[in-house]
Protein backbone atom coordinates (compact mmCIF):
# COMPACT_ATOMS: atom_id res chain seq x y z
CA UNK A 1 0.00 0.00 0.00
CA UNK A 2 1.41 3.21 -1.20
CA UNK A 3 2.44 5.63 1.73
CA UNK A 4 -0.21 8.76 2.03
CA UNK A 5 1.14 12.09 2.23
CA UNK A 6 -0.25 12.20 6.18
CA UNK A 7 1.95 9.36 6.69
CA UNK A 8 4.90 11.12 5.56
CA UNK A 9 3.81 14.09 6.99
CA UNK A 10 3.82 12.78 10.28
CA UNK A 11 6.99 10.52 10.54
CA UNK A 12 8.86 14.38 9.73
CA UNK A 13 7.55 15.89 12.63
CA UNK A 14 8.86 12.73 14.92
CA UNK A 15 12.04 12.54 13.23
CA UNK A 16 12.67 16.60 13.05
CA UNK A 17 15.23 17.53 15.69
CA UNK A 18 16.36 20.87 16.71
CA UNK A 19 20.26 19.71 16.36
CA UNK A 20 19.33 18.82 12.93
CA UNK A 21 17.94 22.61 12.09
CA UNK A 22 20.60 24.70 10.51
CA UNK A 23 21.39 27.91 12.41
CA UNK A 24 19.53 30.48 10.04
CA UNK A 25 16.42 28.25 9.98
CA UNK A 26 16.38 28.44 13.74
CA UNK A 27 17.13 32.43 13.86
CA UNK A 28 14.28 32.82 11.39
CA UNK A 29 12.19 30.94 13.14
CA UNK A 30 12.77 33.17 16.69
CA UNK A 31 12.40 36.47 14.23
CA UNK A 32 9.52 35.53 12.98
CA UNK A 33 8.01 34.68 16.44
CA UNK A 34 8.91 38.16 17.75
CA UNK A 35 7.53 39.35 14.19
CA UNK A 36 4.20 37.93 14.91
CA UNK A 37 3.75 38.32 18.58
CA UNK A 38 4.56 42.07 18.19
CA UNK A 39 1.81 42.13 15.79
CA UNK A 40 -0.58 40.28 18.01
CA UNK A 41 0.57 43.19 21.04
CA UNK A 42 -0.44 45.81 18.43
CA UNK A 43 -3.23 44.46 17.63
CA UNK A 44 -4.96 43.98 20.92
CA UNK A 45 -3.95 47.63 22.19
CA UNK A 46 -5.83 49.13 19.23
CA UNK A 47 -8.73 46.80 20.00
CA UNK A 48 -8.33 44.41 17.10
CA UNK A 49 -9.39 40.77 17.51
CA UNK A 50 -11.37 41.93 20.40
CA UNK A 51 -14.58 39.50 19.61
CA UNK A 52 -12.24 36.68 19.37
CA UNK A 53 -11.00 37.12 23.16
CA UNK A 54 -14.36 37.85 23.94
CA UNK A 55 -15.70 34.29 22.83
CA UNK A 56 -12.49 32.72 23.56
CA UNK A 57 -13.20 34.16 27.12
CA UNK A 58 -17.02 33.03 27.28
CA UNK A 59 -16.21 29.63 26.26
CA UNK A 60 -12.95 28.49 27.90
CA UNK A 61 -12.62 26.61 31.22
CA UNK A 62 -9.40 27.27 33.02
CA UNK A 63 -5.80 26.47 31.66
CA UNK A 64 -2.11 27.13 31.59
CA UNK A 65 -2.20 29.22 28.48
CA UNK A 66 -1.97 33.03 27.72
CA UNK A 67 -4.09 35.09 26.49
CA UNK A 68 -2.98 38.68 25.18
CA UNK A 69 -4.10 40.80 27.29
CA UNK A 70 -5.65 38.78 29.50
CA UNK A 71 -4.51 38.07 33.40
CA UNK A 72 -6.18 34.47 33.44
CA UNK A 73 -4.98 31.45 32.20
CA UNK A 74 -7.38 29.78 29.23
CA UNK A 75 -7.12 25.93 27.33
CA UNK A 76 -4.76 25.77 24.85
CA UNK A 77 -7.43 26.00 21.72
CA UNK A 78 -8.77 29.10 23.13
CA UNK A 79 -5.75 30.75 23.53
CA UNK A 80 -4.54 29.97 20.10
CA UNK A 81 -8.02 31.29 19.11
CA UNK A 82 -7.48 34.74 20.53
CA UNK A 83 -4.37 34.58 19.89
CA UNK A 84 -4.05 33.95 16.23
CA UNK A 85 -6.84 36.21 15.86
CA UNK A 86 -5.36 39.03 17.37
CA UNK A 87 -1.59 38.71 15.45
CA UNK A 88 -3.49 38.41 12.07
CA UNK A 89 -6.01 41.64 12.93
CA UNK A 90 -3.76 44.40 11.52
CA UNK A 91 -3.16 42.56 8.76
CA UNK A 92 1.27 43.18 9.56
CA UNK A 93 1.99 39.61 10.18
CA UNK A 94 4.30 37.59 7.23
CA UNK A 95 3.44 35.83 4.46
CA UNK A 96 5.06 32.88 2.77
CA UNK A 97 4.54 34.62 -0.65
CA UNK A 98 5.08 31.43 -3.26
CA UNK A 99 2.44 30.08 -1.37
CA UNK A 100 0.24 32.82 -0.58
CA UNK A 101 0.25 31.82 3.36
CA UNK A 102 -0.23 33.58 6.22
CA UNK A 103 2.07 30.87 7.95
CA UNK A 104 2.70 32.44 11.50
CA UNK A 105 -0.40 33.82 12.51
CA UNK A 106 -2.03 30.77 13.25
CA UNK A 107 1.22 28.36 13.47
CA UNK A 108 2.68 30.71 16.17
CA UNK A 109 -0.21 31.17 18.53
CA UNK A 110 -1.05 27.40 18.43
CA UNK A 111 2.26 26.57 19.07
CA UNK A 112 2.87 28.45 21.94
CA UNK A 113 -0.49 27.61 23.67
CA UNK A 114 0.20 24.02 23.78
CA UNK A 115 3.87 24.71 24.55
CA UNK A 116 3.08 26.30 27.78
CA UNK A 117 0.06 23.76 28.97
CA UNK A 118 2.75 20.55 28.02
CA UNK A 119 5.93 22.13 29.86
CA UNK A 120 7.90 22.52 26.64
CA UNK A 121 11.17 24.38 26.46
CA UNK A 122 12.43 26.93 23.96
CA UNK A 123 13.82 24.44 21.57
CA UNK A 124 10.77 22.25 21.49
CA UNK A 125 8.76 25.33 19.98
CA UNK A 126 11.46 25.70 17.68
CA UNK A 127 11.37 22.18 15.97
CA UNK A 128 7.42 22.41 16.07
CA UNK A 129 7.08 26.23 14.66
CA UNK A 130 9.53 24.50 11.60
CA UNK A 131 7.39 21.24 11.29
CA UNK A 132 4.53 23.75 10.91
CA UNK A 133 6.38 26.14 8.42
CA UNK A 134 7.67 23.68 6.13
CA UNK A 135 4.50 21.63 5.63
CA UNK A 136 2.40 24.57 5.36
CA UNK A 137 4.60 26.52 2.59
CA UNK A 138 4.90 23.74 0.85
CA UNK A 139 1.30 22.97 0.39
CA UNK A 140 1.02 26.71 -0.37
CA UNK A 141 3.83 26.06 -2.89
CA UNK A 142 1.55 22.99 -4.67
CA UNK A 143 -1.40 24.70 -4.06
CA UNK A 144 -1.76 27.95 -2.65
CA UNK A 145 -3.03 29.84 -6.18
CA UNK A 146 -5.92 26.89 -6.62
CA UNK A 147 -7.32 27.56 -3.25
CA UNK A 148 -7.45 31.15 -3.81
CA UNK A 149 -8.30 31.04 -7.21
CA UNK A 150 -11.63 29.16 -6.07
CA UNK A 151 -12.55 32.07 -3.21
CA UNK A 152 -10.92 29.98 -0.48
CA UNK A 153 -7.91 31.59 1.71
CA UNK A 154 -5.30 29.48 1.82
CA UNK A 155 -3.57 30.38 5.34
CA UNK A 156 -6.35 28.95 6.99
CA UNK A 157 -7.71 26.28 4.31
CA UNK A 158 -4.13 24.91 4.38
CA UNK A 159 -2.46 26.49 7.94
CA UNK A 160 -4.77 23.94 10.19
CA UNK A 161 -2.94 20.74 8.64
CA UNK A 162 0.35 22.52 9.73
CA UNK A 163 -0.95 23.33 12.94
CA UNK A 164 -2.08 19.77 13.88
CA UNK A 165 0.63 18.02 13.01
CA UNK A 166 3.10 20.91 14.65
CA UNK A 167 1.47 20.41 18.07
CA UNK A 168 1.04 16.69 17.36
CA UNK A 169 4.90 17.01 18.28
CA UNK A 170 4.79 18.56 21.27
CA UNK A 171 1.77 16.33 22.84
CA UNK A 172 4.09 13.46 21.70
CA UNK A 173 1.68 11.17 18.93
CA UNK A 174 2.78 8.00 18.09
CA UNK A 175 2.50 7.70 14.10
CA UNK A 176 -0.84 6.40 13.65
CA UNK A 177 -2.63 9.33 16.07
CA UNK A 178 -0.41 11.53 14.22
CA UNK A 179 -1.94 10.60 10.89
CA UNK A 180 -5.44 10.58 12.47
CA UNK A 181 -5.21 14.20 13.69
CA UNK A 182 -3.92 15.34 10.24
CA UNK A 183 -6.64 13.02 8.76
CA UNK A 184 -9.12 14.93 11.17
CA UNK A 185 -8.20 18.18 10.22
CA UNK A 186 -8.49 18.27 7.25
CA UNK A 187 -11.56 18.05 7.89
CA UNK A 188 -11.74 21.22 9.65
CA UNK A 189 -9.97 23.48 7.06
CA UNK A 190 -12.13 26.44 6.11
CA UNK A 191 -11.93 30.44 5.19
CA UNK A 192 -13.60 32.01 2.32
CA UNK A 193 -11.84 35.38 0.93
CA UNK A 194 -15.63 37.25 0.90
CA UNK A 195 -14.11 39.67 3.19
CA UNK A 196 -11.61 40.93 0.25
CA UNK A 197 -15.50 42.47 -0.82
CA UNK A 198 -15.67 44.71 2.43
CA UNK A 199 -13.28 44.02 4.69
CA UNK A 200 -15.00 41.96 7.37
CA UNK A 201 -13.07 40.81 10.18
CA UNK A 202 -13.57 37.26 8.83
CA UNK A 203 -9.99 37.46 7.64
CA UNK A 204 -8.17 37.41 10.87
CA UNK A 205 -10.33 35.04 12.30
CA UNK A 206 -9.58 32.71 10.18
CA UNK A 207 -6.11 32.06 10.72
CA UNK A 208 -7.99 31.63 14.23
CA UNK A 209 -9.92 28.60 13.30
CA UNK A 210 -6.75 27.31 11.74
CA UNK A 211 -4.89 27.52 15.40
CA UNK A 212 -8.03 26.25 17.40
CA UNK A 213 -9.47 24.00 15.22
CA UNK A 214 -5.64 22.61 14.50
CA UNK A 215 -4.99 21.46 18.44
CA UNK A 216 -8.82 20.47 18.60
CA UNK A 217 -8.29 17.75 15.90
CA UNK A 218 -5.12 16.62 18.16
CA UNK A 219 -7.07 16.49 21.00
CA UNK A 220 -9.90 14.32 19.28
CA UNK A 221 -7.11 12.34 18.12
CA UNK A 222 -5.87 11.16 21.26
CA UNK A 223 -9.24 10.75 22.45
CA UNK A 224 -9.31 7.55 19.67
CA UNK A 225 -11.25 9.64 16.46
CA UNK A 226 -10.33 8.94 13.54
CA UNK A 227 -9.67 10.95 10.01
CA UNK A 228 -8.95 9.85 6.37
CA UNK A 229 -5.19 9.20 6.05
CA UNK A 230 -5.61 10.43 2.43
CA UNK A 231 -6.66 13.88 3.85
CA UNK A 232 -3.97 15.59 1.48
CA UNK A 233 -4.30 14.26 -1.90
CA UNK A 234 -7.36 11.40 -1.63
CA UNK A 235 -10.21 12.08 -4.52
CA UNK A 236 -12.37 14.01 -1.28
CA UNK A 237 -8.91 15.42 0.03
CA UNK A 238 -7.80 18.91 0.84
CA UNK A 239 -6.17 19.74 -1.94
CA UNK A 240 -8.72 17.87 -4.49
CA UNK A 241 -11.76 19.66 -3.15
CA UNK A 242 -10.76 23.24 -2.60
CA UNK A 243 -8.09 23.73 -5.51
CA UNK A 244 -10.64 22.02 -7.99
CA UNK A 245 -7.52 19.79 -8.84
CA UNK A 246 -6.81 16.19 -8.35
CA UNK A 247 -3.87 15.80 -6.54
CA UNK A 248 -1.16 12.12 -6.91
CA UNK A 249 0.03 10.82 -4.64
CA UNK A 250 3.20 11.04 -5.71
CA UNK A 251 3.85 14.62 -4.38
CA UNK A 252 7.99 14.53 -4.12
CA UNK A 253 8.43 15.42 0.22
CA UNK A 254 12.31 14.13 -0.28
CA UNK A 255 13.33 17.83 0.29
CA UNK A 256 11.48 18.30 3.65
CA UNK A 257 14.57 18.56 6.21
CA UNK A 258 17.01 19.40 3.51
CA UNK A 259 15.71 22.59 2.25
CA UNK A 260 14.04 24.73 4.31
CA UNK A 261 11.05 27.47 3.92
CA UNK A 262 11.64 29.22 7.02
CA UNK A 263 13.97 31.65 5.83
CA UNK A 264 12.07 31.92 2.58
CA UNK A 265 8.78 33.74 4.66
CA UNK A 266 8.52 37.97 4.01
CA UNK A 267 7.94 40.30 6.78
CA UNK A 268 5.62 42.74 6.33
CA UNK A 269 6.36 46.43 5.92
CA UNK A 270 2.96 47.70 5.97
CA UNK A 271 -0.08 46.80 7.90
CA UNK A 272 -2.01 46.21 4.84
CA UNK A 273 -2.29 43.74 1.86
CA UNK A 274 1.52 42.17 0.49
CA UNK A 275 0.07 43.11 -2.64
CA UNK A 276 0.55 46.25 -1.67
CA UNK A 277 3.81 46.13 -0.26
CA UNK A 278 5.80 46.94 -3.56
CA UNK A 279 4.10 50.09 -5.16
CA UNK A 280 3.58 51.40 -1.81
CA UNK A 281 7.44 51.33 -1.95
CA UNK A 282 7.76 52.15 -5.74
CA UNK A 283 5.50 55.87 -4.42
CA UNK A 284 8.10 55.79 -1.44
CA UNK A 285 10.74 56.06 -3.54
CA UNK A 286 9.62 58.54 -6.12
CA UNK A 287 8.42 60.78 -3.67
CA UNK A 288 12.09 61.15 -1.99
CA UNK A 289 13.97 60.73 -5.01
CA UNK A 290 11.76 63.21 -6.95
CA UNK A 291 10.34 65.33 -4.57
CA UNK A 292 6.38 65.11 -5.46
CA UNK A 293 3.98 66.09 -3.28
CA UNK A 294 -0.01 65.63 -3.90
CA UNK A 295 -0.59 69.09 -5.41
CA UNK A 296 1.32 68.15 -7.80
CA UNK A 297 -0.05 64.44 -9.34
CA UNK A 298 -2.76 64.43 -11.97
CA UNK A 299 -2.71 60.55 -11.86
CA UNK A 300 -1.18 57.82 -10.80
CA UNK A 301 -1.10 54.66 -12.46
CA UNK A 302 -0.32 51.16 -10.02
CA UNK A 303 0.99 48.73 -11.85
CA UNK A 304 0.30 45.24 -10.72
CA UNK A 305 0.03 41.18 -11.46
CA UNK A 306 -3.21 40.60 -12.27
CA UNK A 307 -3.98 38.64 -9.51
CA UNK A 308 -3.43 41.40 -7.11
CA UNK A 309 -6.46 43.05 -9.05
CA UNK A 310 -9.50 41.50 -7.78
CA UNK A 311 -7.99 42.04 -4.28
CA UNK A 312 -6.83 45.54 -4.01
CA UNK A 313 -8.05 47.42 -7.03
CA UNK A 314 -11.71 45.83 -8.47
CA UNK A 315 -13.85 47.08 -8.21
CA UNK A 316 -11.93 51.02 -9.09
CA UNK A 317 -14.78 52.96 -7.86
CA UNK A 318 -15.08 51.21 -4.10
CA UNK A 319 -11.76 50.67 -3.83
CA UNK A 320 -11.23 54.53 -4.16
CA UNK A 321 -13.44 55.11 -1.36
CA UNK A 322 -13.11 52.37 0.94
CA UNK A 323 -15.84 52.86 3.95
CA UNK A 324 -13.79 51.06 7.17
CA UNK A 325 -10.07 51.10 7.97
CA UNK A 326 -10.50 46.94 7.63
CA UNK A 327 -11.46 47.59 3.99
CA UNK A 328 -8.44 50.13 2.91
CA UNK A 329 -6.27 47.39 3.75
CA UNK A 330 -7.40 46.07 0.49
CA UNK A 331 -7.29 49.12 -1.24
CA UNK A 332 -4.23 50.35 -3.21
CA UNK A 333 -5.68 53.45 -4.63
CA UNK A 334 -6.62 55.05 -0.84
CA UNK A 335 -3.28 53.36 0.09
CA UNK A 336 -1.22 55.36 -2.51
CA UNK A 337 -3.34 58.52 -1.93
CA UNK A 338 -2.40 58.38 2.28
CA UNK A 339 1.26 57.57 1.38
CA UNK A 340 1.28 61.20 -0.62
CA UNK A 341 -0.92 63.49 1.43
CA UNK A 342 0.37 62.34 5.08
CA UNK A 343 3.95 60.91 4.40
CA UNK A 344 4.05 57.30 5.43
CA UNK A 345 1.47 54.56 5.91
CA UNK A 346 0.91 52.74 9.36
CA UNK A 347 -1.38 51.81 11.61
CA UNK A 348 -2.83 54.94 11.96
CA UNK A 349 -3.71 55.01 8.21
CA UNK A 350 -6.32 52.24 8.55
CA UNK A 351 -8.77 52.93 10.79
CA UNK A 352 -12.08 54.30 10.39
CA UNK A 353 -11.42 57.75 11.02
CA UNK A 354 -8.98 58.07 8.60
CA UNK A 355 -10.52 57.03 5.43
CA UNK A 356 -12.95 59.35 5.62
CA UNK A 357 -9.98 62.35 4.73
CA UNK A 358 -11.41 63.70 1.65
CA UNK A 359 -7.84 65.26 0.53
CA UNK A 360 -6.81 61.18 0.32
CA UNK A 361 -9.81 60.91 -1.02
CA UNK A 362 -9.45 62.92 -4.34
CA UNK A 363 -6.30 62.23 -5.00
CA UNK A 364 -7.11 58.48 -4.76
CA UNK A 365 -9.92 58.62 -7.22
CA UNK A 366 -6.94 59.77 -9.52
CA UNK A 367 -5.58 56.41 -9.40
CA UNK A 368 -6.31 54.01 -11.93
CA UNK A 369 -4.34 50.50 -12.94
CA UNK A 370 -2.52 48.56 -15.62
CA UNK A 371 -1.82 44.87 -15.10
CA UNK A 372 2.38 44.03 -15.52
CA UNK A 373 4.18 40.68 -15.90
CA UNK A 374 7.20 41.46 -14.05
CA UNK A 375 8.26 37.89 -14.30
CA UNK A 376 8.70 37.48 -10.73
CA UNK A 377 5.22 36.78 -9.45
CA UNK A 378 4.28 34.40 -7.85
CA UNK A 379 7.63 33.90 -5.83
CA UNK A 380 7.40 37.20 -5.22
CA UNK A 381 4.86 40.14 -5.32
CA UNK A 382 5.86 42.75 -7.67
CA UNK A 383 4.62 46.14 -8.59
CA UNK A 384 5.13 49.28 -9.25
CA UNK A 385 3.54 52.87 -10.37
CA UNK A 386 3.78 55.70 -13.19
CA UNK A 387 2.88 59.33 -11.77
CA UNK A 388 2.28 62.11 -14.14
CA UNK A 389 2.31 65.27 -12.52
CA UNK A 390 0.80 68.36 -13.39
CA UNK A 391 3.81 70.15 -15.11
CA UNK A 392 3.80 67.32 -17.65
CA UNK A 393 6.62 65.31 -15.65
CA UNK A 394 5.80 60.80 -16.25
CA UNK A 395 7.95 59.24 -13.61
CA UNK A 396 7.79 55.16 -12.73
CA UNK A 397 9.26 53.09 -9.96
CA UNK A 398 9.64 49.50 -10.53
CA UNK A 399 10.11 46.90 -7.36
CA UNK A 400 10.32 43.46 -8.58
CA UNK A 401 10.25 41.68 -5.19
CA UNK A 402 8.18 43.73 -2.23
CA UNK A 403 10.19 45.18 0.55
CA UNK A 404 10.43 42.31 3.38
CA UNK A 405 10.99 39.46 0.92
CA UNK A 406 14.15 37.58 0.77
CA UNK A 407 15.54 38.90 -2.27
CA UNK A 408 14.51 42.46 -0.77
CA UNK A 409 14.85 41.99 2.90
CA UNK A 410 14.00 44.05 5.94
CA UNK A 411 17.33 43.60 7.95
CA UNK A 412 17.02 41.61 11.41
CA UNK A 413 17.23 45.44 13.41
CA UNK A 414 14.22 46.78 10.99
CA UNK A 415 12.11 43.41 11.98
CA UNK A 416 13.40 43.55 15.38
CA UNK A 417 12.48 47.51 15.45
CA UNK A 418 9.33 47.16 13.95
CA UNK A 419 8.29 44.56 17.28
CA UNK A 420 9.23 47.44 19.81
CA UNK A 421 7.14 49.67 17.65
CA UNK A 422 4.05 47.58 18.13
CA UNK A 423 4.67 45.73 21.33
CA UNK A 424 5.20 49.28 23.08
CA UNK A 425 1.74 49.48 22.49
CA UNK A 426 0.77 47.45 24.80
CA UNK A 427 3.34 46.93 27.08
CA UNK A 428 6.55 49.04 28.97
CA UNK A 429 9.36 49.48 27.42
CA UNK A 430 11.37 47.37 29.70
CA UNK A 431 8.94 44.36 29.62
CA UNK A 432 9.15 44.85 25.63
CA UNK A 433 13.20 44.74 25.82
CA UNK A 434 13.01 41.63 28.11
CA UNK A 435 10.55 39.94 25.87
CA UNK A 436 12.40 40.48 22.96
CA UNK A 437 15.88 39.24 24.73
CA UNK A 438 13.75 35.96 25.15
CA UNK A 439 12.37 35.47 21.76
CA UNK A 440 15.36 35.81 20.34
CA UNK A 441 17.22 33.50 22.33
CA UNK A 442 14.10 30.94 22.75
CA UNK A 443 16.35 28.02 22.10
CA UNK A 444 17.93 28.60 24.85
CA UNK A 445 14.97 28.72 26.68
CA UNK A 446 14.09 26.09 29.59
CA UNK A 447 10.49 27.07 29.58
CA UNK A 448 8.22 29.48 28.71
CA UNK A 449 7.41 30.92 31.56
CA UNK A 450 8.14 34.55 30.52
CA UNK A 451 5.56 34.54 27.79
CA UNK A 452 3.36 35.11 30.88
CA UNK A 453 4.54 38.53 30.58
CA UNK A 454 1.57 38.69 27.27
CA UNK A 455 -1.13 38.43 29.96
CA UNK A 456 -0.68 41.79 31.25
CA UNK A 457 -0.43 43.47 27.57
CA UNK A 458 -2.97 46.94 27.59
CA UNK A 459 -5.97 46.46 26.14
CA UNK A 460 -7.65 49.58 24.19
CA UNK A 461 -10.49 51.67 25.78
CA UNK A 462 -12.86 50.25 22.81
CA UNK A 463 -11.95 47.24 23.63
CA UNK A 464 -12.57 47.35 27.45
CA UNK A 465 -16.15 48.94 26.95
CA UNK A 466 -17.18 45.83 24.23
CA UNK A 467 -16.03 42.99 26.88
CA UNK A 468 -17.83 44.73 29.65
CA UNK A 469 -21.04 45.49 27.16
CA UNK A 470 -20.76 41.39 26.31
CA UNK A 471 -20.41 40.13 30.01
CA UNK A 472 -23.24 41.99 31.26
CA UNK A 473 -25.20 40.94 28.87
Amino acid sequence: MPTTLASELADFAAELSVDALPDNVVHAAQLHSLDTIGCGLAGVAVGAGAPARAVASEAAGSGHSTVIGESAGMTPAAAAFANAAACHALDFDDTHTAGIVHISAALVPAVLAVGEDVGASGADVIVALTIGTEIVARLGMWKGLGVRDRGFHPTSVLGVLGVATAVGRLYGLDHKTAVNAIGIAGSMASGLLGYVADGSSTKHLNPAWAAMSGITAVRLAVHGATGPDSVVEGRYGVLSSFADAQVGPTIDLADLGRTWETTSMAFKPYPASHYMAAPLEAIRRLVAEEDISADVVEEIVALVPDAGVPIVLEPIEAKRRPVTGAEAKFSLPYSLAAHLVRGSVGISTYTDDAVTDEEVRKLAAKVRYEVHDYGTFPASLPGGVRVLTTDGRVLQADVPHQPGSPTNPMTDAAVVAKFHANAGLALPKEAVAQLAHTILELRAADDLTPFATLGRARTSETDQGQRTSTKDN
